[in-house]
């Protein structure tokens, strides 16, 4: 197992890692919206937010060698389906034509108010 430490994704703000490599996949944390920046979540709205969570996917991706077109199943968390509209186009664009299997889940309530979070598993080639 490897641990994956991207310096252009936001710092892990919990006990856990921003990805993990095992065998050809790689399992990455979810993203939230965090500013890598400023450590803070800057946009307000779920726009804003979907695609700053977009950023640090690829910079998780990046930090390990892969990129979106890597990812082979993503799992998307929204504190309210109804954003799922105002989402779905940013999530489109930022896969840049990229397909995986994904899921889409509304929760109570996402790590420090964000409105999304993304995780996903990627494959490195063989």
């Amino acid at each position: 197992m490897q641990i994956i430490s991207a310096p252009n994704a936001p710092a892990a703000v919990g006990p856990y890692s921003q990805a993990v490599r095992t065998g050809n996949l790689l399992f990455c944390s979810g993203q939230i919206p965090i500013d890598p920046t400023t450590g803070k979540i800057e946009a307000t709205d779920v726009e804003g937010q979907a695609k700053q969570v977009i950023a640090n996917i690829k910079a998780v991706l990046a930090g390990a060698g892969l990129t979106i077109q890597n990812v082979v199943k993503s799992t998307m968390f929204l504190q309210d389906m109804a954003d799922f509209p105002k989402v779905n186009p940013i999530y489109e664009a930022g896969y840049e034509g990229h397909k995986p299997a994904r899921s889409t889940i509304q929760v109570a309530k996402l790590p420090l108010g964000s409105l999304v979070e993304i995780e996903v598993i990627a494959e490195f080639a063989s």
